[in-house]
C-alpha cells in the first residue's frame, strides 16, 4: 500500500439504529484495508449499564445518558492522536459488562454504533461519516434474526424492546442522520418481500461534504442496467447525488463497477475477493459496492485527498 500523507489514523464513522447492518458493513471495510490496518470500535462498549441494569431503571441503550459520552469523546480524540486507549467491554451474547481491553491505533480506524455523531466534538474526529437508515421492516427482520439467533431473546421480547425504543430512536439516533456525508439504504426490491440479504438494493445519498468518485466510465444510461447515479434533492431539500444499485444487477455490469472502484484504490487490490459476503458465502454486489465504495473515500482521505 502506498504510503500514507497524513499523520494520525483515518477514522470511519457508521453510524445507525439498532440491526440497521453496521456490523455487516464494517466487517467487509476491514477485510478490503487489510485486517493487520485497521481497528474496529462498538461503541455499544461504552454504556453505563448491563442489561439487568437497565431493566431496573427504565432506560434504553439509545439514551445518551445510558452511555459513557464523555468517555467515547476522549477516546475517539486519542486514537485520533495514534495513541491507545483501554477500552470497556460489552458482552452482548450475556449482556454484561466484562473486563476492558487494550487497543492500539491502526492507520485505520472504523467506529459503528448507536450514538457516534451525538455530540460535536465526536463529530469532529472522524474523516468519513456513514448513516445507516435501511427500510424499517427489513430493520425489524434483521433484528429479529439477530437477537433471537445470538442474543438470547424471544421474537415477542425483541418486539416489545423495539416498541419500548421507538422514543429514543426518533430523539437521538435519527438526528444524526443530517451530519453524515453518506446516507445509506438498503431496500427490498418490488415484490420481494421475503427478500432480506444478498439481492437487496441499496440506495446511496452522496452528499458534497466529501468528494466522490467519478463513476461515470460505467454509466450508460441502460435503465436496465442495475446502477443508476442521478442528481436529487435530500429530505432538507439539499441537493445531492443519488446512488442506485439493484440487486439484480447482471454480473457483468457489476463486475464493471468493481473494477472501476478497485483501480481507485490500487493499494488494497490484493484483497478484492474478501468484500459482499451476506450471511456465510453468499455474495451481494450492492454490498460490496458500498463497502468498496467506503474503502475508496477511507484511503483517499489517507493519502491527504481531503482532510478534516
Amino acid at each position: 500500500m502506498t504510503e500514507r500523507r497524513v499523520d494520525h489514523p483515518i477514522i470511519l464513522g457508521i453510524v445507525g439504529d439498532s440491526a440497521a447492518g453496521k456490523t455487516t458493513l464494517t466487517s467487509g471495510i476491514a477485510a478490503i484495508l487489510g485486517p493487520d490496518r485497521v481497528v474496529t470500535i462498538c461503541t455499544d462498549d461504552y454504556h453505563k449499564y448491563d442489561r439487568k441494569q437497565r431493566a431496573e431503571l427504565g432506560i434504553t441503550p439509545l439514551h445518551p445518558d445510558c452511555n459513557y459520552i464523555d468517555i467515547m469523546e476522549q477516546h475517539l480524540r486519542l486514537l485520533r492522536q495514534g495513541e491507545p486507549i483501554l477500552k470497556p467491554v460489552y458482552d452482548h451474547s450475556t449482556g454484561t459488562l466484562v473486563r476492558p481491553e487494550y487497543v492500539a491505533p491502526k492507520p485505520y480506524i472504523i467506529v459503528e454504533g448507536l450514538l457516534g455523531y451525538h455530540t460535536r466534538a465526536m463529530r469532529q474526529c472522524y474523516d468519513v461519516k456513514v448513516y445507516l437508515e435501511p427500510e424499517e421492516e427489513l430493520r425489524i427482520k434483521w433484528k429479529i434474526h439477530r437477537d433471537t439467533t445470538k442474543r438470547g431473546y424471544t421474537p415477542e421480547q425483541v418486539l416489545k424492546q423495539i416498541e419500548e425504543r421507538h422514543e429514543d430512536t426518533e430523539k437521538y439516533i435519527r438526528p444524526q442522520r443530517t451530519f453524515a456525508d453518506i446516507v445509506i439504504t438498503f431496500y427490498r426490491p418490488e415484490g420481494q418481500a421475503e427478500e432480506t440479504g444478498a439481492h437487496l438494493n441499496v440506495r446511496h445519498i452522496l452528499r458534497p461534504t466529501l468528494p466522490h468518485p467519478d463513476l461515470t466510465p460505467i454509466l450508460d444510461g441502460n435503465p436496465n442496467g442495475g446502477i443508476r447515479l442521478e442528481l436529487a434533492r435530500d429530505i432538507d431539500g439539499k441537493p445531492v447525488d443519488l446512488l442506485e444499485i439493484m440487486g439484480d444487477i447482471p454480473e457483468g455490469r457489476a463486475k464493471r463497477v468493481e473494477d472501476l472502484l478497485w483501480s481507485l484504490i490500487p493499494e488494497a487490490s490484493y484483497l478484492r475477493e474478501n468484500v459482499g459476503e451476506f450471511g456465510g458465502r453468499e455474495i451481494s454486489h450492492p454490498l460490496a459496492l458500498t463497502q468498496l465504495l467506503l474503502a475508496y473515500h477511507m484511503v483517499k482521505a489517507a493519502q491527504g485527498i481531503y482532510a478534516i
